[in-house]
């Protein structure tokens, strides 16, 4: 949800925030894209084949946690291989990963190692953002490919729908056109580590290059994993003059360019939770 002054300090969690807490680390199913069946010689384990799902949306720290428990790896194991996989990632991430572990169902075999699941979630990513569409898109944005992952990255964790997603992509390009910070909680959030319910005031004034109610700009990097809808509307987010959007109930996200009419849907939004209503998506 993006905010208008550091002093609301009452938020919602996004849909897929909510889907990160239940099954993080979890191997789990119901993505409709595949990638071929990953094997790495000279690594062995008993298992019967199977499929790890990375769901749109999720952090790297997840997708490293449920590469562990897939594999029946000590907790760490996969971030500790970075280092040594030779991931092909574009030169803006400095080694970064995050952003580029395509959202997807990843075939296993008794020979997969975190470094070939790794490999194949960035080659993947790199099909699918670094086409001719993706990178006349953004130019039309004014963005170079891995920006408009991370504006992506920021639309898959406050958008539900589709109509949203391209929604939430204008409003980042419409602040930062006007020279405004994007004051979105899901950079604060990623700054902290978390998915949470609430932001307080005392979370605003982080100094973190991630803190987006104090930065001016887009965060460094992605903050996290997004899916081909999410690039889409970075991509060719729809026209429209909004500057705010609060989502004060499942399915009624509200998006505005008046200052004035978004405190009040803000104001909406706080009743709502503190009648202990349903929270937004």
């Amino acid at each position: 949800m993006q905010k208008n002054t550091p002093s609301r300090n009452t938020i919602r969690l996004t849909r897929r925030g909510r889907l990160a807490l239940i099954v993080a680390g979890a191997v789990v199913a119901g993505t409709a894209v595949a990638v071929p069946l990953l094997t790495v010689e000279g690594t062995h384990r008993a298992t019967a084949p199977a499929t790890l799902v990375i769901p749109e949306g999720w952090r790297a720290a997840q997708v490293y946690d449920a590469v562990d428990k897939a594999l029946h790896l000590a907790p760490g194991t996969t971030r500790r291989s970075l280092p040594q996989a030779g991931l092909k990632l574009p030169n803006d991430a400095g080694g970064n990963p995050e952003g580029y572990l395509f959202p997807a169902t990843y075939p296993l075999d008794a020979r997969t190692t975190p470094r070939s699941l790794l490999s194949a979630m960035v080659e993947t990513a790199d099909r699918r953002f670094n086409g001719a569409p993706v990178a006349a898109g953004a130019r039309r944005t004014a963005l170079n490919v891995y920006q408009a992952v991370t504006v992506a990255s920021i639309v898959q964790a406050e958008a539900a729908t589709r109509d949203d997603m391209g929604k939430v992509a204008r409003v980042v390009f419409n602040r930062l056109a006007r020279g405004m910070p994007l004051q979105m909680d899901s950079t604060l959030n990623y700054a902290l580590n978390r998915s949470t319910l609430r932001t307080t005031e005392k979370d605003t004034r982080l100094d973190s290059p991630y803190n987006s109610y104090r930065r001016m700009g887009l965060p460094p990097t992605p903050i996290d994993n997004p899916g081909e809808e999410a690039m889409r509307a970075a991509l060719d987010p729809p026209a429209g003059n909004w500057l705010y959007f609060v989502t004060v109930g499942p399915g009624d996200t509200r998006f505005t360019a008046s200052l004035e009419e978004h405190e009040r849907n803000v104001a909406e939004f706080n009743r709502n939770q503190q009648r202990g209503g349903p929270t937004a998506r």
